[in-house]
């Protein structure tokens, strides 16, 4: 039987990020993908022009109704708009025992709002107990822990306060550190930190790829592989697939969806 994987998250009409993201890259693993929506956007490669939040009931009523006919075996979250949305995930997903992935989009690449401030408080307090894994960079992992990230030990001191929110394990994205040569994500999971790090790369072309790697790793879960095993998969693929963007359009465009594993 397939394995399906399900992304409750927001629409990207140029393709790079949100649930046309989300979608190519379940395919390119071998998942059959169901999706969410949770808000609009008007914005391509280069601008952000207006988001539209979906109404929590139209956002309950889509997952109500896909879980009628179908069980997804992972789901993951990305933009989710405003608290109300928030409390409408973290109640089917009490409900449901459907593992999760937390991408905790608050801002666009473009600076736009994507999560209200409550919305934030929200996650802290009734997704993330729920979630199987969180996927912040910096930034949001600032956010997420109410700490600042200035080094290596302030990024492992920060997962290890997320993880007490009540989630299983924390992978801090760390593609925009400080260091020169490498990338490293520290992924915080049984009490054990384990880094990955892969050669950064210098391109603009970057457009989606919290997405992209959160999207790659439910892949891996649905296909039953070990968390670590999972993450360790996803990045590999994910650097490859930066590197090989095909660069449509005419700013931070999207990566390589479609090379292979």
């Amino acid at each position: 039987m397939i394995a399906v994987a399900l992304t409750i998250a927001g629409s990207d009409p140029s393709g790079g990020a949100g649930i046309q993201a989300d979608l190519k890259t379940f395919h390119q693993f071998g998942c059959y993908g169901c999706a969410v929506v949770t808000l609009l956007t008007a914005q391509n490669t280069r601008v952000l022009k207006r988001v539209e939040v979906m109404s929590a009931d139209i956002v309950a009523e889509q997952l109500d109704t896909l879980f009628e006919d179908i069980q997804p075996r992972v789901a993951k979250t990305g933009a989710l708009g405003s608290a109300e949305i928030v409390d409408v995930v973290a109640q089917r997903f009490e409900r449901h025992g459907i593992a999760l992935v937390v991408d905790p989009v608050f801002v666009s690449k473009q600076g736009a709002e994507l999560l209200t401030e409550r919305g934030l408080n929200r996650l802290r307090q009734r997704l993330l107990p729920r979630a199987r894994l969180v996927t912040p960079n910096l930034k949001e992992a600032e956010l997420l822990s109410k700490r600042a990230i200035r080094d290596r030990q302030g990024a492992r001191d920060a997962a290890k306060a997320i993880a007490d929110l009540g989630v299983e394990a924390v992978l801090l994205k760390g593609g925009h550190g400080p260091e020169v040569e490498d990338a490293i994500d520290t992924l915080f999971w049984k009490g054990d930190f384990l880094e990955l790090r892969a050669l950064r790369i210098d391109s603009r072309n970057t457009h989606g790829v919290g997405c992209t790697l959160s999207s790659a790793i439910v892949a891996g879960l649905c296909h039953g592989r070990a968390l670590d095993d999972a993450v360790g998969k996803a990045k590999t693929w994910l650097t490859k697939a930066i590197s090989s963007s095909p660069a449509v359009g005419h700013g931070s465009c999207a990566l390589n969806h479609l090379v292979t594993k």
